[in-house]
């Protein structure tokens, strides 16, 4: 298995920004970096089952562990394995990485990928910051139809959000007025005992951005922008520098008013988001993943019956997944257009995530747009809050990833 130094920079024979290759007529050449819980158990059937299909194919995988590399590439019939992204990315030259490490890696990681000319999906968080994420996007290849970063949203995909979104946007159901977003997980202390849990250096926030990201993202892709949040978190019941729970009220730019809750202190596990529009509610009720049957809506009296059951065709069920993600993923690369989930529509929830701890830890009403080069709150979610910001000596580097996170 081919191997490298701990030297970051790249290797001579892998050129900085080059082009990405055409696509037409052949497969996806596809790598994997991180074969943890989320790169092993979501990211490889995904792209296993579209190689089946002829759309890609897996040609290497990356792990900082030689031997767990070796064994996870002979198990799945990957090619090749490596220790050092870089090397892999001059080596291969892969048309798409999956970047399946802690935060603390996905710029860097995110950014060697496009400059080689390969298109990204990055689980989230993206990463850790707001002045991150727009240091990715300016590496991204605008003027020549790619590459661009993804990130692994896969709530928003599948038939359910589709219908609802297309329901929304057109005003089928009258103006949204009011909603609900609720993740209430529960996380014990084991779960906190992994060194590079609970902290702002290598998680980039708590329940908010590690946990109730996805229900906010969907949230966001129903709605469309938010304008401002006023927000609240706690530290109730670990001891972690992160917060454990946070609330936050949300106006959107259509009127609309929203409550937002993220929890890992919440014994019955539910993952919910709730729209009262003028002529119905939709509500979507499941924990990891949903399909058609999730999905309720319920009419406002005297609506015609006819009308009640167009909305509540969902058709053909496809479930939220990262399959239903990397479809399309694939499909924007062989057209050469940025894909959803990317640039400004990747980067809605994370701003408002960075709005909401704003708020919460200076008792404020946060704007959308008010965050940038300057603001605290831009290079770091903690903005330096003090109580909130980390001491030094307690900030660690994380070496996995885990599922559900």
């Amino acid at each position: 298995m081919p191997t490298a130094s701990n030297d970051p920079s790249p290797a001579p024979d892998h050129p900085a920004n080059r082009p990405p290759t055409p696509l037409t007529g052949r497969r996806v050449r596809a790598a994997i970096v991180g074969i943890g819980a989320i790169g092993g158990g979501s990211h490889l059937p995904a792209l296993a089952q579209l190689a089946e299909e002829g759309e890609t194919e897996v040609v290497a995988a990356v792990d900082i562990d030689a031997d767990a590399v070796k064994r996870f590439c002979a198990e799945h019939g990957i090619p090749h394995g490596y220790t050092d992204p870089d090397r892999m990315l001059a080596e291969q030259r892969p048309d798409l990485v999956s970047i399946c490490t802690p935060p603390t890696l996905h710029r860097d990681q995110t950014i060697a990928a496009l400059r080689a000319g390969a298109w990204v999906w990055c689980e989230k968080p993206p990463v850790p910051t707001l002045a991150d994420f727009d240091a990715v996007e300016a590496e991204e290849g605008t003027e020549t139809g790619g590459p661009y970063a993804s990130i692994v949203f896969q709530h928003r995909f599948g038939s359910g959000s589709r219908h609802v979104r297309r329901l929304i946007a057109e005003r089928t159901l009258g103006r949204p007025l009011v909603a609900h977003c609720q993740t209430t997980w529960y996380r014990d202390t084991a779960y906190y005992a992994v060194p590079w849990r609970g902290r702002w250096h290598t998680e980039g926030g708590g329940p908010a951005m590690g946990h109730g990201i996805h229900q906010m993202d969907l949230l966001l892709d129903l709605l469309g922008p938010w304008s401002e949040v006023r927000a609240m978190a706690g530290r109730l019941v670990h001891d972690v520098e992160t917060e454990d729970v946070s609330t936050a009220l949300v106006r959107f730019e259509n009127g609309a008013l929203a409550t937002v809750v993220n929890s890992v202190l919440s014994p019955h596990e539910v993952s919910r988001i709730r729209i009262d529009c003028e002529r119905a509610t939709v509500e979507l009720t499941h924990l990891y993943g949903h399909s058609n049957a999730n999905w309720s809506i319920t009419p406002a009296p005297a609506t015609p019956d006819a009308d009640a059951a167009a909305w509540r065709d969902f058709g053909a069920d496809v479930p939220s997944s990262h399959l239903a993600q990397l479809r399309e993923l694939v499909a924007s690369m062989r057209a050469g257009q940025r894909p959803r989930s990317s640039g400004a529509d990747g980067r809605t929830s994370l701003e408002l995530i960075a709005a909401l701890y704003k708020s919460a830890f200076t008792d404020t009403t946060v704007r959308r747009g008010e965050i940038g080069p300057g603001d605290p709150y831009y290079t770091a979610m903690h903005g330096g809050a003090p109580g909130w910001a980390p001491v030094p000596a307690q900030a660690s580097a994380g070496t996995s990833e885990e599922i559900p996170a």
